[in-house]
């Protein structure tokens, strides 16, 4: 803490969660002090190289009360180097992190993971929860899970509270990665093959999870917690797109392809993650997060409006 105010270390803090939570926490009272690859010139910034398990964090950690831990590494241009990355990265990065904060007396540690830490598909079984026995799809899943495993053994031996929370895809102004990809189909009047879909998948607007981090650093909580964490209503896949086109002010162009054929051709193109991505279902049981009292405020419809019809924070 200084000048009064409490000190939270955000990692990732401009990327594109970290750009929703940081006004989010300076309106809630905290100082943010940014974690930055790219020095922007604003307040509070720390720069650094890479998050792996050489990093020192001594100067950073220093009167943090706090930290969210949102940095990782998601993509990688050569596939041989994947399985390393992700370990550096998101397994040792992350605990070299934790256990250096928890030696400066860090108070609450609060760790984004991901729901593929239980799996890629909720079909033909109950809606995903904490207390399901972890089954990491990819290495992206498995570097998660076995940050978790080490987070709790941190938080077990020392003074430090660890949240860990596992979202499907958050979606919201200025996402990448498959939101963006879609959007931009949609908005373009590109046909997409997926009227015949029928499942159910949980997404997770950005002010929500941004309300659900800001609840976990002013609650005690238990020493070590998991939370799957997403909104209330879970939709079929071209309901998705129906919802994201009237959001931008459009129609979506759906077509119909037997599921088993779409099946085929991603195996053909070499996707065949995107058979449960787009084809399955994905539902989760939130009722741990709820129970804490916090609420997902923002439905679908209204996130959707806000991821398509802004910008968002600069």
């Amino acid at each position: 803490m200084k000048d009064g105010k409490p000190i939270v270390l955000v990692t990732g803090a401009n990327g594109f969660i970290g750009r929703h939570l940081t006004p989010v926490l300076e309106s809630a009272g905290w100082t943010v002090r940014r974690v930055l690859r790219t020095p922007t010139g604003g307040p509070n910034e720390i720069h650094i190289g890479s998050i792996g398990p050489a990093m020192d964090w001594q100067d950073a950690l220093v009167d943090v009360d706090a930290i969210v831990h949102l940095a990782a590494h998601v993509h990688a241009p050569y596939e041989e180097h994947l399985v390393e990355l992700h370990r550096t990265v998101n397994t040792e990065g992350t605990l070299n992190l934790a256990r250096s904060a928890a030696n400066a007396g860090v108070r609450r540690f609060v760790f984004i993971s991901t729901i593929l830490v239980n799996g890629r598909s909720s079909d033909g079984r109950a809606p995903f929860s904490e207390t399901d026995p972890p089954t990491p799809y990819g290495v992206y899943g498995m570097s998660k899970a076995a940050a978790e495993t080490g987070l709790e053994a941190i938080a077990q031996n020392g003074g430090m509270r660890v949240t860990v929370i596992r979202p499907p895809l958050v979606y919201g102004a200025g996402a990448k990665g498959n939101f963006r990809r879609l959007t931009y189909a949609i908005e373009r009047g590109i046909p997409l093959p997926f009227a015949s879909i029928d499942n159910r998948r949980a997404f997770l607007a950005v002010g929500n999870l941004t309300g659900f981090i800001l609840e976990r650093l002013s609650q005690p909580g238990g020493q070590f917690d998991v939370f799957p964490v997403a909104d209330d209503e879970a939709v079929s896949t071209p309901e998705f797109i129906r919802k994201i086109a009237r959001a931008a002010g459009t129609s979506a162009r759906l077509f119909s392809v037997p599921p088993s054929v779409l099946s085929a051709l991603f195996k053909i193109s070499g996707r065949p993650e995107a058979i449960d991505s787009v084809i399955g279902s994905l539902q989760i049981d939130i009722s741990k997060a709820v129970s804490t009292g916090w609420r997902p405020r923002i439905g679908l419809d209204e996130g959707l409006r806000l991821a398509v019809g802004a910008s968002g924070p600069k």
